[in-house]
């Protein structure tokens, strides 16, 4: 088995209010099945299990986009959406935080007995993941989240978090049952970081003599332990500079979205009536669902679908956020009888998002679209952990392209 990943986050307090996480479940639950609905669990577990995906998912559901509780709220919204229909689903999310990371295995054991799985080697996948990153691997980062989730075809991703106790900085890990091995040899892709000196690898294959003698060794530099593992680390800074976002993708939406342009295209039709404001939200989330893996290298592009909780990069739209949510449930909903026209149709605004990128020139100013964002949120119920959003005492005109 090798892990998949590893992303560095900012460790980042502050709850997320009950208004913004009861629609994060709702936008959850259309956006797996429709994923399951396209590809299958298994690609499902996969996106799971790839560190710029999961964090563009939490991105996108607004929580914010570089910090250490996308791990912990995502996780939660996953449990919470997906475990009430996992018979349907065939999908089961286990552990979580703190206390409940330790109820894992016994989770799994149920599982098991639910699915006829061997919920003992479940359980003991589980506990050896968690070992090799807290025990094996000594990195500095003490894992505190372990969250284990399986396809009742046996498959399973984990992700689990650590917290570097002076640093500031929190480790998350990605694992893919995907050709499983060895838990005690090379079982990672790659650990990559900051480098903090000398870290102990004992499932290091330059280690197994180590590990037959039972002597405790001190690794090199983790760039030379293993390479090229997907790694992200997001900046420290709170608020998203151009850098962070690839406005040749998130131009092209932009321009998709606008009134003039969607009605040129027939495969929208059974989108009409949707504003430019809602078709740019659900164009992002239609990539989460079927963009390539190489899309997903700009997460903080996804804020820009429903905001953030803390106002970055402006307060969630939750207009826009319940028609994203009531469009594409009415399309999984319709997939599930049989039609999938809809479904089809959110799709397509992906596909022609990212045909509109051959020779598409990014000419959007990236500080009047923040600026657009804010004065307009208000239009569109934005709303924060600081209150909603009013309108503008003052409107300074800057030129969007």
């Amino acid at each position: 088995m090798k892990r998949s990943g590893t992303a560095d986050l900012l460790l980042h307090g502050g709850a997320v209010p009950s208004w913004l996480f009861h629609r994060m479940k709702q936008l959850t639950l259309p956006i797996v099945e429709a994923l399951i609905e396209e590809k299958g669990k298994d690609d499902f577990l996969e996106r799971l299990s790839d560190p710029f995906w999961f964090q563009s998912f939490g991105a996108v559901i607004g929580m914010d986009w570089n910090s250490s509780g996308v791990t912990t709220t995502v996780l939660n919204v996953l449990k919470q959406s997906i475990n009430p229909v996992s018979k349907q689903l065939g999908l089961y999310v286990c552990g979580g935080k703190g206390k409940k990371s330790l109820q894992t295995p016994n989770e799994l054991v149920v599982v098991g007995n639910k699915t006829g799985l061997d919920g003992n080697y479940l359980s003991n996948c589980s506990k050896l993941s968690a070992k090799v990153d807290n025990t094996a691997l000594q990195d500095g980062y003490n894992l505190y989240i372990h969250s284990f989730v399986v396809s009742d075809t046996g498959k399973w991703s984990v992700v689990q978090q650590g917290m570097h106790p002076t640093n500031g900085m929190a480790r998350r890990y990605h694992w893919h049952s995907e050709n499983l091995k060895s838990f005690v040899e090379e079982p990672h892709t790659a650990v990559c970081g900051e480098n903090q000196g000398n870290i102990l690898n004992l499932v290091h294959q330059k280690a197994l003599p180590t590990q037959r003698a039972i002597l405790e060794i001190a690794n090199e530099h983790p760039d030379k332990i293993l390479k090229e593992v997907p790694h992200l680390l997001v900046p420290v800074y709170h608020h998203i500079k151009p850098k962070d976002v690839d406005m040749k993708r998130l131009g092209s939406i932009l321009w998709l979205a606008q009134e003039n342009e969607t009605h040129k295209f027939e495969d929208l039709l059974l989108l009409k009536g949707l504003g430019p404001r809602t078709l740019q939200s659900l164009t992002l989330v239609s990539e989460i669902i079927h963009g390539t893996p190489s899309r997903f290298s700009d997460p903080a592009r996804f804020a820009f679908a429903h905001g953030g909780k803390d106002a970055t990069p402006f307060p969630v739209p939750t207009r826009v956020y319940d028609e994203t949510i009531n469009v594409l449930r009415e399309a999984v909903n319709r997939a599930k009888i049989g039609n999938s026209n809809k479904l089809q149709a959110v799709k397509k605004l992906t596909a022609l998002a990212q045909k509109a990128e051959n020779g598409f020139s990014p000419n959007t100013n990236f500080e009047a679209l923040v600026q657009k964002e804010n004065e307009e949120s208000y239009k569109h119920g934005g709303r924060s952990v600081f209150g909603f959003a009013k309108p503008p005492s003052q409107n300074t005109q800057l030129r969007l392209f």
